[in-house]
Order: structure tokens, then C-alpha cells, then sequence
């Protein structure tokens, strides 16, 4: 799946909790993308996330970089 397509579907996800506020949103997403996103998927968003993060919304942003650690560990095991 392309990073754009990645970025847009988190962005959608963002959007959608985005009226929680943002110490309510960020661990919502984030548990959203760990629930029901593929691994290689997390993988490729948090790759899009270490080249920069190009239009990711500052709270998917958030979201995928409190991901990392579980998506590299889970990568590397």
C-alpha cells in the first residue's frame, strides 16, 4: 500500500476522533491503527514517519510515533 494511501487513512482516522480532543484522540488512534491495521501497514506508516511524516495531521502524527516502539520491536522479533 502507498504512503499516501497510508497517511490519508490515518488522517481520516484523526479527523474522526479529532473532537475527543487530543490527550483522548492520540491513544484512540493509535489504538485504532495497533486493532485494525495490518503489521506491514503499521510498518510502512511509521518507514513514512521516519523519512518525515509528509501530510500526516499533527494528531495521526502523534498517534504513529506512540506506535513505534511496539512496530519496530514487532519488526525486529
Amino acid at each position: 500500500m502507498s504512503p499516501d494511501h497510508l497517511v490519508s487513512m490515518a488522517n481520516q482516522i484523526a479527523r474522526f476522533f479529532a473532537h475527543r480532543g487530543e490527550a483522548r484522540a492520540v491513544p484512540e488512534i493509535a489504538d485504532h491503527l495497533r486493532k485494525f491495521w495490518d503489521p506491514r501497514m503499521r510498518r510502512a506508516i511509521d518507514q513514512h514517519l521516519a523519512n518525515g511524516g509528509a501530510g500526516l495531521d499533527p494528531l495521526a502524527r502523534k498517534a504513529v510515533e506512540s506506535l513505534a516502539p511496539d512496530v519496530r520491536r514487532s519488526h525486529t522479533a
